[in-house]
């Protein structure tokens, strides 16, 4: 196990280790925006193929399925492939990795098939804890070679246990997404309960009453002595109209506010990704609903 033992050799391991993480996330971000590109391309041919397929068996004269083929190109300009199929991809990949980075492990270091599928876990996702490290004998049969499969093996399984921990993580946001929702939803509906099984009006909401009735009076009085003004050919000022409109402008102000309520919440209740990884899925992936 090589570490640095100076002080010098410390400072060192910190500036590269700084430089070195970071080119590290890049590559990985790197590989997941060019892996999700590969698998949309794939998933959206595919899903061509399956709509033509469907209007072909729908369409029986040639030139029909050449319109039909040309409308489904236009209609496909948006389509994304779904997060759980792009999911579901990574983590085959990922599964065959390490079965066959195992294959190579627990034979060459004497473990177990379980140790080795275990060692490459915690190697592909970095935990790292150093209870199993390779390479640590003092000699090996054809050593270059499996420095250079240990090597590989590690960074293609790191690309895809670091891409589908990501994939994963659009999965977990939409499950929180809708249990946000959900719980919204049933605290809602709570209250509404609650208001209609309160039986004796409270005070303040009593006074309130008394003065929107009032309210509503006065613009009944109002707008009969406007209608007399209207049929003797006057204009209505502005402080008569509203007066006389006070009762319906107050619950258009109020329907106003709750629909300005009602979309903020829409987009700060819940969890966006804009930045770094979320924001590639975001944009290549179709997120659907759970």
């Amino acid at each position: 196990m090589t570490t640095p033992r100076t002080t010098g050799g410390k400072v060192l391991l910190i500036f590269y280790g700084f430089f070195g993480c970071a080119g590290a996330i890049l590559f990985f971000n790197l590989f997941l925006e060019r892996i999700i590109t590969f698998l949309a391309y794939i998933l959206r041919a595919i899903h061509e193929r399956e709509m033509k397929r469907k209007l072909g068996i729908n369409n029986n004269h040639k030139d029909q399925r050449r319109d039909s083929g040309s409308i489904d190109e236009d209609s496909l300009n948006d389509w994304k492939p779904s997060v759980y199929w792009v999911m579901l991809i990574l983590l085959l990949g990922a599964v065959v990795v390490a079965c066959c980075a195992s294959a190579m492990y627990y034979p060459v270091e004497e473990w177990t098939y379980f140790e080795a599928i275990y060692f490459c876990f915690v190697t592909f996702a970095t935990i790292g804890f150093g209870d199993y490290v390779v390479s640590q004998k003092e000699s090996y049969q054809y050593v270059h070679l499996y420095r250079l499969g240990n090597f590989i093996f590690i960074v293609i399984g790191c690309c895809c246990i670091y891409s589908l921990f990501n994939v994963t993580s659009i999965v977990i946001k939409q499950t929180l997404n809708w249990l946000i929702k959900k719980l919204n939803c049933e605290c809602q509906v709570r209250r509404k309960q609650r208001g209609r099984r309160n039986a004796i009006t409270p005070g303040h909401l009593r006074r309130v009453k008394g003065h929107a009735v009032k309210v509503e009076i006065d613009a009944d009085s109002d707008s009969d002595q406007e209608s007399g003004r209207r049929n003797s050919g006057e204009m209505i000022s502005m402080r008569d109209f509203l007066q006389a409109n006070k009762i319906s402008l107050a619950l258009m102000q109020k329907q106003l506010y709750e629909t300005q309520q009602r979309s903020q919440g829409a987009s700060t209740n819940g969890f966006q990704g804009g930045v770094g990884p979320l924001a590639i899925l975001n944009k290549k992936l179709g997120q659907d609903d759970c």
